[in-house]
């Protein structure tokens, strides 16, 4: 295959990675603290020499997460937080400290916070949330302060990454770094709320509908370029 077929292959893997984020993005539409996700293109150039065009290819391997913040749904709930502003919560989880903006959690039978998973939530020293089983009423400041019955019991450990382009996503709400965190000063909790997904359906639907296109494009071409080389090989077999 000429260089042509690999820019064109080249091209065709790449769009077929962003119909797939895409459609992850899609399929993501409900769940509680989704970050949408877009597929970064680079170029690489290669000169082939002086009498030559240099060659040019596209590579989609990175991905980029959008950190705008979804809408706040109401729910009621005495452990259902959410975050304004730019912070994760932190879990303990058995890989280790992951990041959510989901804030749905449970008391455990130890009486310890945990998000649908069973991952521990975090205070700000890193220790587990514990709730005293005759606690009656739960209230969570602004701050991160949580409260039982009016007495202080722990402070929600909100944070940023160091280095935000180094997220990587594992599952559709957890997040790892690995460039550490630092605490996220501007952020604002509020209780009996939910984060929902920030993705955008009709954003999504079109740019599946674009990708789509520009796949059955390059199919085309791709076919087409099959077809000239075969023409070629059986006139010089003549």
């Amino acid at each position: 295959m000429d260089s042509i077929g690999y820019v064109a292959l080249a091209r065709q893997s790449g769009l077929k990675r962003e119909m797939q984020v895409v459609a992850h993005n899609i399929a993501n539409l409900s769940t509680t603290g989704f970050r949408r996700e877009g597929v970064i293109f680079a170029e690489h150039v290669k000169a082939l020499g002086r009498d030559e065009a240099d060659l040019s290819m596209a590579h989609a391997h990175a991905r980029s997460i959008d950190m705008t913040e979804g809408d706040l749904v109401r729910t009621g709930g005495g452990f259902d937080f959410a975050i304004r502003g730019a912070g994760f919560f932190t879990l303990d989880t058995p890989a280790g400290e992951r990041l959510t903006r989901a804030g749905s959690f449970t008391p455990n039978e130890a009486g310890e916070l945990v998000s649908p998973d069973g991952h521990r939530l975090l205070d700000a020293g890193g220790a587990p949330v514990f709730v005293p089983a005759q606690a009656g009423q739960i209230a969570l400041s602004d701050d991160g302060t949580l409260s039982a019955d009016g007495q202080p019991i722990a402070r929600l450990g909100v944070v940023v990454p160091l280095v935000p382009e180094t997220l990587r996503r594992e599952g559709s709400a957890l997040f790892a770094t690995a460039e550490g965190v630092e605490p996220a000063p501007d952020a604002r909790l509020m209780q009996g709320f939910l984060e929902s997904s920030n993705v955008s359906p009709v954003l999504e639907i079109a740019r599946m509908i674009e990708v789509q296109r520009a796949y059955e494009l390059g199919q085309g071409f791709l076919e087409r370029e099959d077809d000239r080389m075969r023409t070629v090989l059986q006139t010089l077999g003549r």
